[in-house]
């Protein structure tokens, strides 16, 4: 099945599609110019047509033209067949005609397609043949001297047609092979328009969950203890829902900014504020602390700063781990939390003490198998995306430890990004 380049036009599309209807048309014209050179001598004087009518070609000679011409019809489904034919045809014109007449012109054709369709060993092996056969034919049986123009002509035409269908073969394969490359190329940038597309989906997704399974779990705590003590403590009651209110509004602003990174670049409320980072980290810490968690923090990464990747990571990280361990640790469980810096990596440690059965080693944390497991995967695949490394697991006698080692540096930061 032939396929055709964009942008021919419809004559162009037509003759491209109906092939045999072109090679009819060329064994036409082909035939009409045989029989026209046929006519003329061009050693003859002038007349008033010029040299045609000088001389008179034999019958059989118009005769074997048909076959020689009509052959090239099938020039495209048998090119070296083809050649066969017209060149056995030829050779038997200039064995017995004196003069012959120009049925070498078929051949020519032939040897043309010969080379544009086929391969270039293909050519030299059929092409050469043919060329030392029909010159050397016409040079022992022809009238004219072995040297005369005629014999030297059979020679270059046949040279120039096989060289001229090498080139024109040569230009298609070039063409062919841009195309190829072109249409890779557009693949390739689909492709990974796709793949940025999806990771981009991906790291909102666990934006979303980290904040609003943050935000909810505090606020769902908050509100157990309003409740509890509304009737007796109403000032504790009171300080328990201002504390929903700021965790709903804190809930708010992040998905605000979070989802504000859908908007277009020209939406003039697209957000403007920096990522959550370690930076608010006294911060984060202090919201579950007013939830009733008791966490420790302990710092030894000097205050330098992180990559922009590598900061919003290792705060998702402590804010999803200390989550788990306020939901799953039970009420009375406490927290640890450490960020040390080890040569180009920080060290991420998040501790609980566990609670309720102290034979359960899994208290503190959801098993990834487990529902509500989203939280560790999300995690999990954070650090994946930054060359880092994860372990979680029970701690021996009761609670949960999660712990994160992180590229440190912005260019290891970009190395493992841009391999990615």
């Amino acid at each position: 099945m032939t396929t055709l380049a964009p942008g021919l036009a419809p004559t162009q599309r037509w003759l491209r599609t109906h092939p045999t209807v072109c090679d009819g048309v060329l064994a036409l014209g082909v035939l009409l110019c045989m029989v026209l050179a046929a006519y003329a001598d061009p050693h003859a004087p002038r007349g008033a047509f010029g040299t045609f009518g000088a001389r008179t070609p034999e019958p059989s000679s118009l005769l074997l033209m048909l076959p020689a011409a009509g052959a090239l019809v099938f020039r495209r489904r048998a090119p070296v067949a083809v050649l066969g034919c017209t060149g056995l045809i030829t050779v038997i014109e200039l064995i017995k005609s004196e003069p012959p007449a120009p049925l070498a012109m078929s051949a020519v054709i032939a040897l043309y397609t010969v080379a544009s369709r086929t391969d270039r060993p293909t050519t030299w092996r059929v092409g050469l043949p043919t060329m030392i056969t029909l010159t050397g034919t016409a040079m022992v049986f022809g009238p004219a001297p072995w040297y005369a123009q005629e014999h030297l002509g059979i020679f270059a035409w046949t040279g120039m047609a096989a060289a001229a269908g090498d080139a024109v073969r040569s230009r298609r394969a070039f063409v062919d092979a841009m195309r190829e490359r072109a249409e890779r190329a557009e693949r390739t940038r689909e492709e990974e328009a796709r793949r940025r597309v999806a990771e981009e989906r991906l790291r909102i997704a666990r934006d979303l969950h980290d904040v609003v399974a943050h935000h909810i779990a505090l606020v769902n705590v908050q509100a157990g203890v309003a409740a509890h003590v509304m009737d007796r403590r109403p000032d504790q009651a009171k300080e328990a829902l201002a504390h929903v209110r700021e965790a709903s509004r804190s809930a708010l602003t992040e998905l605000r900014a979070t989802v504000g990174l859908l908007r277009q670049s020209g939406d003039p409320e697209a957000p403007t504020e920096p990522a959550p980072g370690l930076h608010v980290l006294d911060e984060l810490i202090t919201t579950f602390r007013q939830a009733g968690l008791p966490v420790d923090v302990a710092r030894a990464d000097g205050g330098e700063p992180l990559p922009a990747a590598v900061d919003l990571a290792a705060y998702r990280i402590v804010q999803e781990a200390l989550t788990n361990v306020r939901k799953h640790a039970g009420p009375d469980a406490t927290a640890e939390v450490s960020v040390v810096r080890v040569g180009p990596a920080v060290e991420i440690t998040v501790l609980d003490s566990g609670g309720g059965d102290p034979a359960d080693d899994s208290a503190g944390q959801p098993g990834e198998g487990q529902p509500g497991g989203h939280g560790l995967l999300g995690m999990r695949e954070r650090v994946a995306a930054l060359g880092g490394t994860l372990t979680t697991g029970p701690r021996h006698g009761g609670g949960f430890r999660v712990q994160a080692i992180l590229p440190a540096t912005a260019a290891a930061t970009a190395r493992v990004q841009g391999d990615g």
